[in-house]
């Protein structure tokens, strides 16, 4: 029983070890409605991105934990495969990770991505989305999508979304959404 105990207060200990490590970090929290916040940053192809790139034009920015991981393989192949739709329906599709653009080079190229990755590894847009975590020291960004109208506002926000689901979601809500947009 006591070995048990020694070890439950290690893993407690490792775990809450990460909290300290967002203290002092201000998340923002953006609402629907507001501007979303900008970003710029480079994709999987060494490209500049910048909300600019989609002025007039609904963007769907989703953030995910980290490239090559089940859910998130599962989420870029489902945008993958509706992307075709989405851009029918007006929409470009951004995914964001704290991965670095090596790495999203690999994941593009192997799952044949069509749309860019963004590298947020100094994590500042993570924080100005309000999607910065950490578990077991480790930082990642939540998994959320941010459906953004054509004047840079965000429409709607996906929060723990079904990586399976996520872009079939939003391609359904965009068309609603676009009646609603004056």
């Amino acid at each position: 029983m006591r070995r048990f105990l020694t070890v439950l207060a290690m893993i407690s200990l490792v775990v809450f070890a990460s909290v300290p490590a967002l203290a002092g970090v201000k998340l923002g929290n953006p609402q629907v409605g507001q501007a979303a916040p900008g970003f710029h940053l480079q994709d999987q192809n060494g490209h500049w991105r910048t909300p600019v790139d989609y002025h007039g034009r609904w963007l769907v920015l989703y953030f995910y934990p980290k490239d090559f991981t089940p859910g998130c393989t599962t989420e870029v192949c489902a945008f993958r495969d509706s992307i075709v739709k989405l851009r029918q329906a007006g929409a470009d599709v951004v995914g964001i990770s704290l991965d670095d653009v090596k790495s999203h080079t690999e994941f593009a190229a192997k799952y044949h991505v069509p749309f860019p990755l963004l590298s947020d590894a100094n994590r500042q847009v993570a924080i100005n989305y309000g999607v910065l975590t950490s578990a077991v020291g480790i930082h990642f960004a939540k998994r959320t999508t941010f459906l953004i109208d054509p004047n840079g506002k965000i429409a709607k926000i996906y929060r723990d979304v079904d990586p399976e689901k996520n872009s079939a979601q939003v391609l359904s809500d965009l068309d609603t959404l676009k009646k609603a947009f004056h």
